[in-house]
């Protein structure tokens, strides 16, 4: 079925120096009476309009798709063939427009999108269709200009492969790089844990895996866990303001008398996940907060900004390296809480973000390749008796770090046809509220500052 664009979607023109312009109805109207099929039409002139007419394609959500250096981003193909990211509603009027876009924001330098070549439907390059447009319409055209294009484009990600690989070889794994490749999220369908059977090279480590609850696996929940109200309300509120997924650690005590775990404090990483530059002197800072404030590292959250709240077969890994590192340091059990915030996905009950914290047990030994069990806490919510000018302070430097970036939530814009995304988040994390009405007032001023972010 086609979809049509939100209430005020922001279009995007700029596709850079190879866009291909989107005729206006007119202008392709002349072209096929002028030109008719058997005269050849410019490549200017095959677009996504021309496929759509032509029946190649046809418009749906979540059925266009670009590959860049690791990272994936997600299209509808609306009616008029342009083109609806969705990730954050906005449109673009051709492909080289939108992958020209997506692309600068894993790559600044990158000029131009390389559109047909980079941007696939239903799994296939938009350049096959195009190919396949020119045969049946226009069997004597010059097929070079398409294959050209697509060489170009696999030429830059063969590089960028052994880059990586390369970079990787000469870099030790460190707390951080478990949680750096990642990419953004789309529509995934979660599978139950009982499907996944032995450990599989070949499965899509982004793959979402429902939870277990304890009793499922006769298991009693082996502690217990209280989270302060200001740690939940920093957290959803650093997920709130960009698209793409962040990441954060969690600071707290562990009583070993009690078996409790108090998170008393979140700890934003002001960095790119992809960073391994920063991330070191980012963990550096966070590890000398820890220490002033008298706290342990007691777990870490991240986000799926549009995807649901439950941990991929990466994050279940990335889990287990966490508790294993957790409990070595201290020569004794201490748990390591995982949180998952989910903002804006679709699926979530009003505008509150789905916040999930999971735990992973490890597998039966008498079965060790298979995977970690996610399994649901139970936590306990504490409210703050007010809001603290360490998180606010905090919330002000995520303001600051994101200000300029091309991934930033456009908060004029709408999250549903009545509620604006900047409605959606006072939303959210007013179900963070301290005791102390006050903090409304106060955050009134954060707020203002993201109203001039645009």
């Amino acid at each position: 079925m086609g979809s049509e664009p939100p209430a005020s979607p922001q279009v995007v023109e700029d596709g850079g120096e190879e866009d291909e312009e989107e005729l206006s109805g007119g202008e392709e109207a002349e072209f096929r009476s002028n030109s008719g099929r058997g005269s050849l039409l410019t490549r200017r002139g095959i677009t996504l309009r021309v496929l759509l007419k032509d029946g190649l394609v046809e418009p749906g959500d979540g059925v266009l798709a670009i590959h860049y250096l690791g990272k994936n981003f997600v299209g509808d193909l609306l009616n008029d063939g342009k083109i609806r990211w969705v990730e954050t509603g906005q449109i673009f009027n051709s492909p080289s427009a939108w992958a020209t876009h997506c692309k600068r924001l894993v790559n600044p330098a990158k000029k131009s999108g390389c559109g047909w070549a980079s941007v696939r439907y239903r799994g296939q390059k938009l350049a096959q269709y195009k190919t396949t447009w020119l045969h049946k319409y226009q069997p004597s055209a010059d097929m070079s200009m398409v294959s050209e294009e697509d060489d170009d484009e696999d030429e830059e990600e063969g590089k960028a492969a052994v880059q990586a690989d390369e970079k990787n070889k000469n870099n030790k794994p460190g707390l951080h790089d478990v949680m750096v490749s990642r990419r953004a999220d789309r529509e995934r369908i979660p599978v139950r844990y009982c499907t996944l059977g032995t450990r599989d090279a070949a499965r899509d480590p982004h793959t979402l895996v429902e939870l277990s609850a304890f009793s499922a696996i006769n298991r009693f929940q082996p502690f217990n866990v209280a989270v302060s109200s200001n740690v939940l309300l920093l957290m959803d509120f650093h997920c709130h303001l960009t698209t793409s997924e962040v990441v954060g650690y969690l600071g707290g005590r562990w009583d070993t008398n009690t078996q409790l775990l108090t998170v008393l404090r979140a700890f934003p990483c002001r960095t790119r996940l992809a960073d391994r530059d920063t991330a070191s002197a980012v963990e550096e800072e966070i590890c000398q907060n820890l220490f002033m404030r008298g706290l342990s590292l007691v777990g870490w959250y991240h986000s799926h900004p549009r995807g649901p709240a439950l941990p991929s077969l990466q994050d279940i890994d990335s889990q287990m390296d966490h508790q294993l590192r957790l409990q070595g340091s201290n020569n004794g059990f201490q748990p390591c809480l995982g949180i998952i915030c989910g903002p804006y996905y679709h699926g979530n009950q009003g505008v509150a973000s789905t916040i999930t914290p999971f735990w992973v047990v490890p597998p039966p030994e008498q079965r060790p390749n298979d995977y970690g069990i996610p399994v649901a806490v139970e936590v306990t919510y504490v409210q703050d008796n007010f809001l603290t000018s360490d998180v606010l302070n905090e919330m002000m430097l995520l303001v600051d770090y994101y200000r300029t970036a091309p991934d930033l939530v456009q908060f004029n814009q709408y999250w549903c046809p009545e509620t604006t995304m900047l409605d959606k988040i006072k939303g959210s994390l007013s179900c963070h509220a301290p005791k102390d009405q006050a903090y409304s007032q106060i955050l009134e001023h954060v707020y203002s500052q993201l109203s001039t972010t645009h």
